[in-house]
């Protein structure tokens, strides 16, 4: 299986970034890493072994990227509004340097974002606000609302609350979308959202599976048995969804 690794330096993020780079052809997977994670972290966790057959076969192409949690969600040094400005800023290097380099590398028209717990958030927030970029969605065991206590998961922002925060929770911006052409893209998605049913989130999916079927978004939502919210679960996952 090809492996490439690329680092560069972000203007917009002002640091060095980089990804791994898995395959030759297919449909292009855009990995959001969970809120620990590195770019290396799927390889790690052998999600990408679990996924080899269909990337030697040319069918998938998968690019690990940076998710910067601990610049941004975690890193409570910052005010809660440099924290999520800080996600606007890796979403804006995801539009403006990821996806260039994965279009000019790979002339699918076919690509996926992925994630596993913060990167189904972050993979779901991207998919849902700009739905014309993207043909798919997988997102395993997210948290689609990232103001709500939940367990031992805290408010991330630690009560604060603004316009960047709205339009970056899909469960906040979700209900209030009426854009026709949004919708039509949203609709045009594949969308597939797995979480267990023991697993601390359940509510935030049942909540946004609920908030598509109201807008006409077809998709799947997949549960499973006891906790799903681990690295096992989600290499199981990974074949049968991805």
């Amino acid at each position: 299986m090809k492996r490439d690794y690329r680092r560069w330096y972000s203007e917009r993020l002002g640091r060095d970034m980089e990804l791994l780079i898995f395959g030759h052809a297919g449909a292009k997977v855009l990995m959001f890493p969970t809120r620990e994670g590195r770019f290396f972290e799927y390889e790690d966790l052998r999600i990408v072994a679990s996924l080899a057959d269909k990337v030697r076969a040319g069918h998938l192409q998968l690019f690990c990227i940076e998710g910067l949690a601990r610049e941004s969600f975690y890193d409570t040094t910052r005010p809660p509004a440099a924290r999520i400005a800080r996600h606007a800023a890796l979403e804006d290097y995801v539009l403006h340097e990821v996806m260039p380099l994965m279009d000019g590398l790979n002339p699918s028209d076919c690509t996926i974002a992925m994630g596993c717990s913060l990167g189904a958030f972050q993979a779901a927030s991207l998919a849902f606000r700009h739905p014309h970029r993207l043909r798919k969605l997988v997102a395993f065991s997210g948290r689609y609302d990232l103001t709500q206590s939940v367990e031992c998961f805290s408010d991330l922002f630690d009560g604060y609350y603004d316009d960047t925060i709205y339009f970056h929770t899909p469960l906040h911006f979700l209900p209030n979308l009426a854009c026709p052409w949004r919708l039509e893209s949203l609709r045009r998605l594949d969308i597939v959202m797995t979480i267990g049913d023991a697993d601390p989130f359940l509510d935030n999916n049942l909540r946004l599976s609920r908030l598509l079927a109201e807008k006409g978004v077809d998709h799947r939502l997949h549960i499973w048995t006891g906790r799903a919210h681990r690295a096992g679960a989600w290499r199981q996952m990974a074949p049968l969804y991805v």
